[in-house]
């Protein structure tokens, strides 16, 4: 009896450190891209067309000069442009669709079950599939190249909304808003200071993925904004991409791609404390 005690503490011993070889293995594959990024940001166009090296180059400088230089792709701007784009979307979004999660959790209504699977319905309509029709009345609505067209649209979150529900049915009971009312408190004021701090791994997990997902978005504000002075920051490094050959810096194109990302890991890090207690709550349901 003790040995078989034996032998299956040392297999699961073994297990453990396959899982962790295999967990350090795919997290160095998956920084090693963010470490090339870096490292290429550091070089100039010839040092990079040579091949990879792990070591940094002396260009680091120079790219960044080159980048804050360039007229007709102003990344300050374009970095300024996406913050505003990011940031008001992450905040509409998470809130409104904290709101709507809390009104299907909270209320019974004829037409509930429809309303929450409708909502679910329109997540499966893919973005292309209306961008055609979105643009045409962007264009009658005489908003085409304002950043309102990219914002207002995330009041209506489908994606968020159904996190927010699911986080709600594990981690909001419904007798914390029957004591609220008895106490006296409206609506608005149960979910502004009871539900939303409640509701905050949830918000941080959402502000995150929307903050990001605003931030990468290329498809529809390449077909809304037309002027430099409007333009995101992955429309700017398309254009950038784009120039001739003969006059392309790789080393650029790299240095402005890892000024890109850093208003992202900035978010990350600042929020990533919440990411573990707010998926593992939002995917339990009671």
């Amino acid at each position: 009896m003790k040995g078989h005690l034996v032998k299956e503490s040392m297999s699961l011993k073994l297990w453990r450190a396959v899982s962790y070889i295999v967990l350090i293995f795919f997290s160095l594959l998956c920084l090693f891209f963010f470490f090339m990024l870096i490292i290429n940001s550091t070089r100039s166009h010839y040092q990079i067309q040579q091949g990879f090296d792990f070591l940094p180059g002396s260009n680091f400088i120079s790219n960044f000069k080159k980048v804050l230089s360039e007229d007709q792709f102003p990344i300050g701007t374009g970095l300024l442009n996406s913050l505003i784009v990011s940031g008001f979307t992450s905040v509409l979004a998470i809130y409104f669709s904290a709101m709507t999660a809390y009104a299907i959790h909270v209320y019974n209504f004829k037409g509930k079950k429809f309303m929450f699977n409708f909502i679910l319905l329109i997540m499966t309509v893919p973005t292309q599939v209306s961008a055609l029709g979105f643009v045409d009345l962007v264009n009658k609505m005489g908003m085409r190249n304002t950043f309102y067209p990219l914002i207002i649209p995330a009041i209506a979150s489908p994606v968020v909304f159904f996190f927010m529900k699911q986080y709600m049915d594990s981690s909001l009971p419904l007798e914390i808003i029957e004591a609220a009312r008895i106490d006296g408190s409206g609506e608005f004021r149960t979910f502004n200071q009871i539900v939303m701090p409640i509701m905050k791994p949830a918000l941080a997990v959402q502000a995150i993925f929307t903050f990001v997902g605003a931030w990468n978005n290329y498809f529809l504000p390449s077909l809304i904004i037309q002027t430099k002075d409007k333009k995101t920051v992955p429309i700017l490094i398309a254009n950038l991409r784009s120039k001739d050959w003969a006059s392309l810096d790789v080393g650029e194109v790299y240095m402005m791609i890892t000024l890109a990302i850093l208003p992202v890991m900035i978010v990350y890090f600042s929020l990533s404390k919440f990411i573990i207690a707010g998926v593992a709550l939002g995917g339990v349901k009671e």
